[in-house]
């Protein structure tokens, strides 16, 4: 196979993830005529038409969904090749691609991967830091930290930690309005939600393992981010409702205090996903040994 065809297959591949020929000239830099007439000689190479085009939109042709696939494997096969020729297979070095969850990853990832760097000179680390689950093979993602229950795939995940849903608030707020026993007294507080996590007019909340309650809530504040949720619980705005660790900072120096505990839904679980193919990286075994205990550690002592 010529290298040629292999950049060919590249764009190919390249397009039908960017939903463009133009997409892939953007990520290899080349001009859209150029990248039109590389997979224009592959279809004539192979003798089949592997996309339709129309102006806005690319179609795969039931031979062309085939054929992608072939090339996905191909290329990470080479990708592979290339990393053991480069010794990453016999020590911790080259590049090592992470993804995380954006605020889990600000606070708990990035501390990690700073420590990480200073003990492995040799290896350099992307931490793309975004809430949008990532394929990780088809995005060359080495690691991805994962939080909720896994569907079933080919990927090995590490679980490394529990995320609680929390209620808190300001212990200013809790001392002149009361602290909430049971889910029913919501009703008569005022309440911050959070949308990524809640409905703005009621949180379900657990009086027993599998039976949840809906409980009423009102509002005064709806907010689009975490950060912005806590931020007002902490000025003594109400109550809100968020992941553990997002309020663990200010819960630690006491600027929020959890309430209704017993009542919070089963944890999620936090894992480290990577794909188990092959022999695995020296760099990307480093960093699960490295990184496992210290992750583990600082999400039990956010627990309390």
């Amino acid at each position: 196979m010529d290298l040629d065809r292999i950049e060919a297959m590249s764009l190919l591949v390249a397009a039908v993830d960017g939903g463009s020929l133009s997409a892939a000239g953007r990520k290899f830099g080349m001009p859209l005529p150029t990248v039109s007439r590389k997979i224009s000689e592959l279809e004539a190479h192979i003798k089949t038409r592997l996309l339709l085009r129309t102006t806005r939109r690319l179609t795969l042709t039931d031979a062309g969904r085939l054929y992608v696939d072939h090339c996905r494997r191909i290329l990470h096969e080479i990708t592979e090749a290339e990393r053991a020729a480069a010794g990453e297979y016999t020590a911790p070095k080259g590049q090592l691609v992470v993804t995380a969850p954006l605020v889990f990853g600000r606070l708990h990832v990035v501390p990690i991967v700073v420590d990480f760097l200073k003990a492995y000179p040799q290896v350099d680390i992307r931490l793309a830091l975004g809430d949008r689950v990532v394929d990780l093979l088809e995005s060359h993602v080495d690691l991805a930290v994962r939080i909720g229950e896994l569907p079933d795939s080919s990927l090995i995940a590490t679980r490394v930690g529990l995320i609680r849903q929390v209620v808190c608030a300001s212990p200013e707020y809790l001392d002149a309005r009361g602290r909430p026993q049971t889910p029913e007294e919501l009703t008569a507080h005022d309440c911050i939600t959070f949308e990524g996590l809640n409905s703005p007019n009621g949180w379900t909340l657990f009086k027993a393992p599998g039976s949840q309650i809906n409980v009423p809530v009102h509002s005064r504040l709806i907010v689009s981010t975490a950060e912005g949720a806590i931020d007002a619980a902490v000025a003594g705005v109400g109550l809100t409702r968020v992941l553990s660790y997002q309020a663990a900072r200010d819960h630690a120096q006491r600027r929020l205090e959890f309430v209704l505990e017993a009542f919070e839904p089963k944890p999620w679980p936090v894992s480290f996903v990577y794909a188990g193919q092959g022999q695995l990286p020296v760099k990307l075994r480093a960093f699960l040994d490295f990184a496992t205990p210290r992750i583990r550690e600082r999400l039990i002592g956010e627990r309390g």
